[in-house]
């Protein structure tokens, strides 16, 4: 039998429709899943400790995830134009277990703003 890597376990779940909450209460009761996790995120602690927030808010769950947040975290100790904090905003936002959320929420903007014309 193949082993599932956490990504393909959780787009499993996706598509059978969980949303945010449901989606991490179903991840945190798949024992395989849970195990891949605690390694994974074993392993990806030691070389980038994260907060308690950022622990319980972000999947963090590969190596590029680790990657996009210690890049946000440079980028934020820079002087950012206000465009550039949004889109930074944006992106950290591609962490979190409920990602789609908040590009819709940013598309019904868009629309919103560009529709009045």
């Amino acid at each position: 039998m193949k082993r599932k890597s956490l990504q393909e376990i959780e787009d499993y779940y996706k598509n059978k429709s969980y949303g945010e909450n449901k989606l991490k209460k179903v991840l945190s009761k798949d024992k395989e899943w849970v195990r891949l996790y605690k390694k994974r995120k074993q392993k990806l602690t030691k070389s980038f400790p994260l907060t308690k927030t950022e622990q319980r808010k972000y999947v963090m769950s590969t190596n590029k995830d680790y990657e996009i947040l210690k890049k946000i975290k440079q980028l934020k100790k820079l002087k950012l134009t206000k465009k550039d904090k949004v889109l930074i905003d944006l992106i950290k936002t591609q962490l979190e277990y409920e990602w789609r959320k908040y590009l819709i929420q940013i598309l019904n903007l868009l629309l919103k703003r560009y529709s009045k014309k």
